[in-house]
């Protein structure tokens, strides 16, 4: 169990179970629900486990769902992606993940709430660069980068936003993964914990494909803002406590 006390091992493991159940639905969810989890009962795994699976699970992914995908708009939001990693890279080594945690939590918390009423955000060159950048930043920084380009995304297909978000997730998570190696934030402990914690994402992608043919279309846009709220309702209140 990776040196972890079995009872915290059950808890990590469930956690990113649903998460990425969670993801294999909506494109997006196994930072923002074992993140928190990780982050409470085992923080020294923190980001590197969650990274580590954050590069996994898209790939699983992709080998079952690769149409659709929107590269263009990857195009404009992987190259902002890098130089938000490079800041996240930084950010672990100056800052703690509290004071970031609080602060990006708030704004993704508005940002879902102003979306959900009426606001939409176009996808453009400039919205598209900006949400690669902050999710690279917070991405690396804490684990959970999907939500600033979930909201973008929020308006496509079901498959285009799990697609396009598989892509996206892979690269940024090698980015962050790479950053942290060359800085030495990444240990080889954290590696061997997620080594043992795929298992818990294999499951949870079965789970989600019996439950992604029953969920409507439509309900998928109100999925990706609830997870997304719920994350950054979960950030900010771990980050001031």
């Amino acid at each position: 169990m990776g040196g972890l006390d079995p009872g915290v091992f059950a808890l990590v493991f469930a956690a990113v179970l649903i998460g990425s159940t969670v993801q294999s639905v909506v494109g997006l969810g196994v930072g923002l629900v074992a993140a928190p989890v990780i982050t409470l009962v085992e923080p020294d795994l923190m980001p590197g486990v969650m990274l580590a699976l954050a590069f996994v699970l898209p790939c699983v992914t992709l080998v079952h769902d690769h149409d659709d995908i929107d590269w263009r708009g990857l195009g404009w939001s992987l190259p902002a992606r890098v130089v938000g990693s490079a800041v996240g890279v930084w950010v672990v080594a100056t800052f703690s993940a509290d004071q970031l945690g609080a602060f990006i939590g708030t704004i993704v918390l508005l940002a879902a709430a102003l979306t959900w009423h009426a606001v939409t955000v176009p996808i453009t060159r400039s919205t598209l660069g900006t949400a690669g950048f902050v999710s690279g930043v917070t991405g690396t920084a804490t684990s959970i980068g999907g939500p600033p380009f979930a909201l973008l995304y929020q308006h496509r297909p079901p498959t285009q936003i799990r697609t396009t978000m598989a892509v996206y997730f892979v690269v940024g998570a090698a980015l962050s993964l790479a950053g942290l190696t060359m800085s030495g934030d990444l240990e080889l402990h954290q590696v061997a914990v997620a080594t043992l914690l795929l298992p818990a994402l294999g499951l949870g992608v079965l789970a989600g494909v019996p439950l992604r043919r029953r969920v409507p279309a439509e309900r998928v846009r109100p999925a990706v803002l609830l997870v997304s709220a719920a994350s950054a309702v979960v950030l900010v209140v771990r980050s001031l406590v």
